[in-house]
């Protein structure tokens, strides 16, 4: 095992060369004993070179697949040693292999088979008669020497039968050499077409693959997004795929590489080169063609996977709308429009329900003279309309009805993306048993203004609206991706233990479901944390917990400021240190003077006095200045309005400001306050080339956009982000 681990160590060093090798075995020490990803990246700076998550992360994930990829070596190796058919070069070949598909290549020689024609063959005795062939005899009747193995075995009858079971061994020995099989890989990864046509009486009703109809994307350069558009239109029946390379190029390579040119004129050469053919087009390239068409697929679904995660990231991280009285309004028809009243610390104040799209102008009246009621009694500063059916017509009548209003009442248009799922959830019920699912509705769209962070970790990331294809995607490693992010983004924010619900709380360091639930039933039986000390009596949270989640989790109000930061108890004495140093009590910590005071401090004495590390050291001073701090507030926050637009209102040369909604391999989708996102095309973010649109833009950015293009009976936009 330690053989393995030095040779997965030095691999891992030469694969990550951004990294220096001190690096690299100090993560993977602490990750072995037992430390979290955002604990390392937070707390263990000194020890790291200050890598953050996503490096620790990556380095995590490296060291798991060479350790997979050693793993299986050692596998193959004993499996070929105990058939007494394992050499000393093919053993440095296969150790010597950078990828799963060389080990799996050198070992299939050696693979228990099925019973193949060519089993058949070698039982038939045969396989002599195969290696005669390939020594390409110059004076030699064919015939007859088959005609040597009728007589030995009553299963052959003729010498025709003969020379085809010896055709049959040779294909299938072609069709395993490793090398055979990668000069397939190499030229049809270099020249081969993905092509997709049109399936002969598929139904493709609504046209959505009509642009793969008669299709070739080369396989050397294809986008990802167009793979997986290909894969499900085959999967849905509608499209064919296949893969078109240089055939002829391929089998005159592996037939020149088969036959020396010194025998040419035997008249094996004739078989031997039938076989060539034969083990290329039933071995080689059908095994070839499924190892690409996977291999684009993996790479589709993790480029896929990352846009996701990518977008995620932002949408968790958007800017909260601190200190406002939020309403939530959930959009309907019939049924009438949800509203549910937030304070600023998201305890549902009322909820109720108003008909402003029902005919006749009593019920419109109601609906206005009730929501006015609501934003008065509560002093609302922000509506938040979720974006679902309805929502332009809810969008047209409240912008109507505070006009009337006589102090600023703003509305924010929101992606409710999820709430229904939320609402009808288990964490839901638990949280609003007396409500129906509208209502909680209505409380979620107006908490995921108010707190994204906190209201988007209760649902599923796949129910959000961020991405593409992520119903095509492999699902573990969709969920592994998106659950690393969601930690991430939570242990970034940190988490006032006192408000958060499980769903927070069991994203945080070291914490899990059943640990964030003891946490909430401490403080249902206890009452609210004063203090980190308490963390140690919640059930289950023993020292290496602890020592994981305390730093995470803030008590705004508690017996100490430094509770509320992301100072880690383990260097308190070296905070109140830095206060001392400083002529500043613990609570001044936040003042304009104690801030002033903290900076005037000589940084070299302030680590001479403290032994902190310089990185460490930042940190605590950081939080210090500034204890409670949140990451997000330097965001840009919520595009918020006052006024309504109609698609019918816009024409194209009109410049407008918009939210990017979601980004796409093709561009970006960007809601400009029509009630339909428009899109704008990766060729029109910028006058430079744009290798990916998330290099330029993010889910939650507010963007200028010119309008290209109005299509009302389609209901789509075309937008650009250069200049018209």
């Amino acid at each position: 095992m330690n053989e393995i681990k030095n040779r997965v160590l030095t691999k891992l060093q030469s694969e990550l060369k951004e990294l220096n090798n001190r690096q690299i075995e100090k993560v993977l020490q602490l990750l072995d004993e037992g430390n979290t990803v955002p604990f390392i990246a937070r707390y263990r700076k000194e020890a790291t070179g200050a890598l953050d998550e996503v490096q620790i992360k990556e380095i995590q994930d490296v060291q798991t697949r060479l350790l997979n990829l050693e793993n299986r070596k050692d596998e193959v190796i004993a499996s070929i040693a105990a058939q007494d058919k394992l050499t000393l070069k093919l053993q440095e070949e296969i150790l010597a292999a950078d990828k799963i598909q060389i080990v799996e290549d050198l070992y299939l020689p050696y693979k228990r088979k099925r019973r193949t024609k060519a089993t058949i063959a070698r039982e038939n005795g045969l396989q002599p008669l195969a290696d005669w062939l390939r020594t390409y005899p110059s004076q030699a009747n064919l015939d007859g020497e088959a005609e040597k193995y009728v007589s030995k075995s009553q299963e052959i009858t003729s010498s025709q039968e003969a020379l085809d079971g010896a055709l049959e061994i040779i294909a299938e020995e072609i069709g395993d050499q490793a090398d055979f099989r990668e000069t397939a890989r190499q030229t049809t990864l270099q020249k081969g077409i993905l092509v997709s046509k049109l399936k002969k009486g598929a139904a493709d009703d609504r046209n959505v693959y009509k642009e793969y109809y008669e299709n070739e994307d080369k396989i050397s350069n294809i986008r990802s997004h167009r793979v997986l558009a290909m894969n499900r239109g085959e999967k849905e029946d509608v499209l064919s795929v296949s893969i078109q390379t240089d055939d002829d190029g391929i089998i005159a390579k592996l037939i020149d590489r088969t036959i020396p040119e010194d025998k040419q004129s035997s008249p094996a050469v004739e078989w031997v080169e039938r076989a060539v053919i034969e083990g290329y087009k039933r071995f080689i390239k059908p095994a070839v063609e499924r190892e690409i068409r996977n291999q684009l697929r993996e790479n589709a679904e993790e480029q896929a996977i990352a846009v996701f995660g990518e977008n995620l990231t932002h949408l968790l991280l958007q800017t909260p709308l601190k200190d406002q009285t939020i309403l939530g309004f959930d959009p309907a028809f019939r049924s009438g429009c949800k509203l549910a009243v937030i304070d600023h610390t998201g305890k549902l104040l009322a909820v109720d329900i108003i008909y402003p799209h029902s005919k006749g102008d009593a019920s419109q009246k109601a609906a206005e003279s009730k929501l006015l009621e609501m934003i008065e009694k509560f002093k609302v500063d922000t509506i938040a309309i979720g974006n679902g059916t309805a929502s332009r017509e809810s969008e047209q009548f409240v912008a109507e009805t505070i006009q009337s209003l006589d102090r600023p009442v703003a509305y924010v248009i929101v992606n409710e993306a999820g709430a229904s799922v939320y609402s009808a959830s288990e964490e839901a019920r638990r949280e609003f048993p007396d409500l129906q699912v509208e209502e909680r509705s209505a409380v979620s769209i107006a908490r995921r203004l108010q707190d994204p962070l906190a209201e988007l970790v209760k649902i599923d990331p796949q129910s959000l609206g961020v991405g593409q294809y992520q119903h095509d995607v492999s699902q573990k490693e969709l969920t592994q991706t998106l659950d690393f992010i969601i930690e991430t983004s939570v242990n970034r924010v940190g988490v006032n233990v006192n408000t958060a619900s499980m769903a927070l709380l069991q994203h945080v360091s070291g914490l899990n479901k059943t640990t964030a639930q003891n946490f909430i039933n401490y403080r249902d039986e206890q009452g609210v944390f004063t203090n980190r000390t308490q963390f140690k009596k919640v059930a289950r949270v023993g020292a290496k917990t602890y020592e994981q989640a305390v730093g995470f989790l803030r008590i705004p109000n508690g017996d100490t400021p430094l509770d509320n930061t992301g100072i880690h108890p383990e260097t308190y004495k070296e905070a109140q240190h830095i206060m001392n140093m400083a002529d500043i009590t613990i609570d001044e910590i936040g003042t304009e003077e104690a801030k002033s005071s903290i900076l005037y401090l000589n940084p070299a004495q302030v680590k001479e006095e403290t032994s902190l590390g310089s990185e460490t050291m930042k940190d605590v001073i950081t939080s210090l200045i500034n204890p409670g701090r949140d990451m997000r507030d330097e965001m840009e926050g919520p595009a918020l309005r006052t006024d309504v637009l109609s698609i019918k209102d816009i024409q194209a040369g009109m410049q407008l400001e918009g939210v990017v909604r979601n980004v796409v391999d093709f561009g970006a989708f960007v809601d400009i306050g029509v009630g339909q996102d428009g899109l704008v095309h990766i060729s029109k973010l910028s006058h430079q080339f744009v290798n990916h649109p998330s290099d330029l833009v993010a889910v939650g950015d507010i963007v200028d956009v010119w309008v290209e293009q109005v299509d009302l009976d389609r209901e789509r936009i075309q937008l650009s982000m250069i200049p018209l």
